[in-house]
């Protein structure tokens, strides 16, 4: 059918409602199983690098890079360890591939990206790459399976470059592949369940970072484990206490942390195991203590872009980063964190105060997890006798010396006023 628009002008309708029907999706935007997804652009401004992996390339978004090319060697060689000490290893790899063949549609479902692979590349990427993840996570908790000329743990900056790539929300495997690989694979002499090793390699690598808590709190109770960034925000929350009354309405943020000392708000270094414990109680912040490192930046990043991906993701770490953006925003207010060993900052003292300045830019935040905690803080800050307190704090009795002088000033006052007052009666 057409339409004639005048002056020879004429609309073919039918090819133009064949046009935007071919543009319209066969499927939903977003699947159910989606859980991987491509950082959105208007995140990678504020830091590509935090996003884009180093050295290896896992599961198909990133394969094929040139600058990744050079790990596929280590990836072949480490499912070759892995197979050859199955029970069955000439027939193993057989049955690694037939295993994720039968699981191939509902794997690529987990991206929220099309994957250009056939089903055949597809299934070759997924298990060169869960093995060689499975034999890293073995190698690295039992010392007796790593070789003398191990690529990996005989070059402290490859083990470095693969925690870096691991925590990359583009970089990731599902995490049914891994299980159904590794139960495959596993043997009675090398027993410890999947998610414990993953979880001995993450807070081995970022222990100092204090974004983990030790692997044995109660990590078999984890479920629904959708891949490592996943596994990695699990683990950041663990032990978390949550919030039981309901959250203030409207948005209430916290001022500095130099403003905050002012009226008379102390700080105090937390004990929690989840640095997303925070509390204030009797005018006291207690913030468990980070370390920020090279690192710290892309594994709060990630995170932070899965909670803006993720429609069913409640935006945690999104909350504790817009918390510690309004606590840190000059160097004075780092300092402050420091003294009271809340930060153990290994980075330049100028950077380490703009990391989390920029952290949470372009994101959104539709339940503040903090709010709670910042209507009471600002509440106590409006006393009247904080302030005072704080003043006089910081004014007559901020060293030894100025109390001294203070108290005889004080004691010199009520002699002379005792003095006078006998005068007066003589």
């Amino acid at each position: 059918m057409a339409m004639n628009k005048g002056d020879n002008v004429i609309i073919d309708i039918d090819r133009l409602v064949s046009s935007i029907e071919d543009m319209m999706p066969h499927d939903l935007l977003t699947r159910p199983k989606c859980c991987i997804f491509k950082t959105q652009a208007i995140l990678y401004r504020n830091n590509e690098k935090a996003f884009v992996p180093n050295a290896f390339s896992i599961g198909p978004l990133h394969h094929g890079s040139l600058n990744l090319k050079a790990t596929e060697k280590i990836k072949v060689e480490y499912l070759q360890s892995l197979v050859s000490r199955s029970l069955f290893p000439d027939t193993m790899l057989i049955t690694l591939i037939t295993s994720i063949i039968e699981v191939e549609e509902e794997a690529r479902e987990c991206y929220a990206e099309a994957i250009d692979y056939s089903p055949e590349e597809l299934v070759k990427i997924l298990v060169v790459d869960g093995c060689f993840l499975i034999e890293f996570f073995l190698r690295h908790a039992y010392e007796e399976l790593r070789k003398e000329d191990d690529p990996i743990s005989t070059m402290s900056c490859m083990s470095k470059f693969l925690g870096h790539d691991l925590i990359l929300l583009e970089n990731q495997v599902p995490w049914m592949v891994l299980e159904i690989l590794f139960d495959l694979t596993k043997d009675s002499n090398h027993d410890m369940p999947l998610c414990l090793l993953v979880a001995y390699f993450f807070h081995y690598h970022f222990l100092s970072y204090r974004i983990l808590p030790p692997p044995q709190v109660q990590i078999t109770n984890l479920k629904g484990i959708k891949h490592f960034v996943d596994l990695f925000r699990k683990l950041s929350t663990l032990s978390s206490v949550e919030e039981k009354k309901e959250r203030m309405q409207g948005w209430e943020l916290l001022p500095s942390a130099t403003s905050l000392l002012k009226s008379g708000i102390k700080f105090k270094r937390g004990t929690s195991e989840s640095i997303l414990d925070i509390k204030f109680i009797d005018g006291v912040l207690e913030i468990p203590p980070i370390v920020i490192h090279d690192l710290t930046e892309t594994a709060f990043r990630n995170l932070i872009s899965y909670e803006q991906c993720h429609p069913k993701c409640e935006a945690r770490v999104t909350s504790y980063a817009m918390l510690l953006d309004n606590l840190i925003i000059t160097t004075k207010d780092m300092d402050i964190l420091i003294d009271n060993q809340i930060v153990v900052n290994w980075l330049n003292h100028e950077d380490a105060a703009q990391l989390f300045n920029k952290l949470y830019h372009n994101t959104y935040v539709k339940d503040y997890y903090y709010q709670n905690i910042c209507h009471e803080v600002n509440s106590f800050r409006r006393c009247r006798w904080p302030r005072w307190r704080a003043v006089l704090v910081r004014n007559y009795f901020n060293t030894p010396w100025a109390v001294l002088s203070t108290v005889a000033a004080f004691i010199l006052l009520i002699l002379t006023l005792l003095q006078t007052v006998y005068s007066i009666k003589n």
